[in-house]
């Protein structure tokens, strides 16, 4: 199949996805270039079509895909639909259409020593995208991403995941919700505080515990602050006042992943 023409309804769709609105709308989203692709095909996320220059064919690195039998449109297009469909001025010359995951929170609830981050406000697209990523390396179970945060279908987000978007659940909650019912199962919520009296790398994260990230500028919402049960404190020897979010989360995750894993 080929469409050239940026006038075809299917190119109107598709580039109407570079905005959140008609991406809760559609309830898809665009993923861009060949890796992210690739990832969502090797992870059977629910792909809808991939789109590729026609010119340049399907890419070798998906031939082996594109011959499978998948339930997957393959669409020859024109460069022209590609720039129309993307948000970055040099665009690859590949990408998907991929339906939203409907995941929920209940199966992390139920995990035993369950390692889940928690995000409250995180708005810098970059931040999120390395936070999922970082959680995605060193094993954690899922990432919740609560009101206020950058859009994890994104485009600047999903290019900061680099493809961790389809390893692990990534789900959004209500946190005046389900940070109680954490809490009421046994689950120690901690966060990073300059008030906090507990050095993180004295903290017990063998322990059932989710860790909660706030805003870049405020940090923890007050609701969620009160519902925190652990205050913890990176030290800092150097002179810079403090991290970044996507900084701070990569420290208390590694430092989890080396006491689990590496003691």
């Amino acid at each position: 199949m080929e469409i050239l023409s940026l006038q075809n309804p299917r190119v109107k769709e598709w580039a109407g996805l570079l905005e959140k609105k008609n991406r809760d709308k559609q309830g898809k989203y665009l993923i861009e270039g060949l890796h992210l692709v690739q990832e969502a095909l090797q992870a059977q996320a629910d792909v809808e079509c991939v789109c590729y220059d026609t010119l340049g064919g399907i890419p070798a690195e998906l031939q082996t895909a594109a011959s499978a039998g998948l339930d997957v449109d393959w669409i020859g297009v024109s460069a022209a639909v590609i720039a129309k469909c993307s948000d970055t001025k040099s665009p690859q010359p590949v990408f998907a259409v991929v339906r939203k995951d409907r995941g929920t929170i209940a199966p992390l609830l139920d995990l035993e020593r369950s390692l889940v981050v928690v995000l409250d406000g995180v708005q810098d697209p970059g931040n999120v995208g390395t936070i999922i990523r970082s959680a995605d390396a060193v094993g954690a179970d899922g990432v919740i991403v609560g009101a206020g945060c950058a859009d994890i279908y994104g485009p600047k987000v999903l290019r900061a995941t680099m493809g961790s978007l389809f390893h692990l659940p990534v789900v959004h909650g209500d946190l005046a919700e389900v940070l109680p019912l954490a809490k009421q199962r046994g689950i120690r919520l901690a966060g990073t505080s300059l008030q906090a009296a507990a050095n993180c790398f004295a903290y017990d994260f063998t322990q059932p515990v989710w860790l909660l990230f706030g805003s870049e500028g405020s940090g923890l919402s007050p609701e969620v602050r009160t519902l925190m049960d652990d205050g913890l404190l990176i030290p800092m020897r150097g002179q810079a006042e403090s991290l970044n979010v996507a900084m701070a989360a990569s420290v208390l995750l590694y430092e989890a992943m080396r006491q689990r894993h590496y003691r």
